[in-house]
């Protein structure tokens, strides 16, 4: 690619560390209920406010060597981290998402020989700016996660209103607006049907193309209102679900409700079907971080925000590949409630058993003050 590009990919990583200055307010602010504009921005031991030139992302940390300029008392490292995270993920989401086009998009396929001279266009930048907050936002749930042990509502409900009016203004298969909803493929004189739709911002609309309704075309702000509701629907109704089933066979909660929140936020972004294999994704990354847990500090609660954010963003950068491999199970009506039936028998069959290996938990009141603290 031309260096232009990655002049880009520069702003974006510049943009990024400036808006994880900004996550980290929210971070420190949100859980305690305070005001994210007021008072700006200042030091929590003597309360001086922080000049703009000790504000910079990245850059002020080391000039001032990690202390406060009044009164010397060291700041956390990892408000410079986040900052540094942040950064690093613009920068890498706007390479993925335009400069390798992981995702598949035709219309960046087409417009390939501008973007790797620089010129980005508009619907790229919308593309790329859709998923980066949809990040800002699993980025403070996640970090509060795994401070307080929850996700605080106004977060998720936030990135859940963000994520429905992504979804209205960029309905799919946007950005392929002049592309057939679906491939035909042609043998002779058959005409086969490919069930997996192309990709968009919304990497599938609510049902197939070729039966949705007559108001619901593919490219209208319906379409991608009812998707984005579906999604925050089939995440609610998931975790939810698999919450009380965990909890009436082994009675003790498995999730909490704000993991619930967050795959509700997730669902506005990227709609039902996504959402739901999103959860599965992100068992594989929570079975890591749990032995983790169990092996330094010999605790099994864990918090799951961190595992979800991560299952989320890799369900999204993979479903090019994982579309095509469940695609009859989120196309058949039938088979989808009969294998949600089984997996929720099976859930509770597997809860009960937990219970009846390491007996009954013990009551909630000896466990809050442990949890508390």
């Amino acid at each position: 690619m031309d260096h232009f590009f990655f002049i880009w990919v520069g702003f974006a990583f510049a943009l990024g560390a400036a808006i994880g200055s900004w996550l980290n307010v929210c971070i420190y602010r949100v859980p305690y209920e305070k005001s994210l504009l007021w008072p700006g921005s200042h030091c929590g031991h003597c309360f001086q406010r922080v000049r703009w030139y000790d504000n910079i992302p990245l850059i002020s940390y080391w000039v001032l060597r990690g202390r406060c300029r009044t009164c010397k008392t060291p700041f956390s490292i990892r408000y410079f981290l986040i900052e540094l995270f942040t950064g690093l993920v613009f920068a890498g989401l706007f390479y993925l998402d335009i400069g390798l086009n992981v995702q598949g998009m035709d219309f960046f396929r087409r417009q390939a020989w501008r973007i790797q001279f620089g010129w980005v266009p508009v619907q790229a930048w919308l593309f790329w700016l859709g998923h980066a907050v949809l990040v800002s936002f699993l980025i403070v749930a996640s970090v509060i996660d795994l401070d307080h042990m929850e996700i605080p509502l106004p977060v998720t409900v936030t990135g859940t209103l963000t994520g429905l009016v992504f979804a209205t203004c960029m309905p799919w298969p946007w950005p392929n607006t002049d592309r057939p909803p679906l491939i035909e493929l042609r043998l002779g004189k058959v005409v086969v049907v490919d069930p997996v739709p192309v990709l968009g911002f919304q990497p599938w609309p609510l049902w197939r193309p070729d039966e949705l309704p007559k108001w619901m075309p593919p490219g209208s702000w319906q379409l991608g209102l009812a998707t984005g509701l579906a999604g925050v629907l089939a995440g609610v109704v998931l975790v939810r679900g698999v919450r009380f089933l965990f909890g009436l066979g082994r009675g003790l909660e498995g999730m909490g409700l704000g993991d619930a929140d967050l795959m509700m936020m997730a669902g506005a972004f990227l709609g039902w079907q996504a959402t739901l294999v999103a959860f599965f994704v992100s068992v594989f990354p929570g079975l890591v971080l749990g032995l983790g847990q169990v092996v330094l500090r010999g605790s099994q609660t864990i918090p799951f925000g961190p595992s979800l954010a991560l299952g989320i963003v890799l369900t999204l950068y993979g479903w090019r590949w994982i579309g095509p491999q469940v695609q009859v199970l989120f196309f058949d009506s039938t088979l989808l409630l009969l294998l949600g039936g089984t997996g929720a028998v099976l859930l509770l069959v597997v809860s009960l058993m937990l219970r009846l290996l390491f007996g009954a938990p013990p009551p909630e009141d000896d466990e809050r003050p442990a949890a508390q603290g």
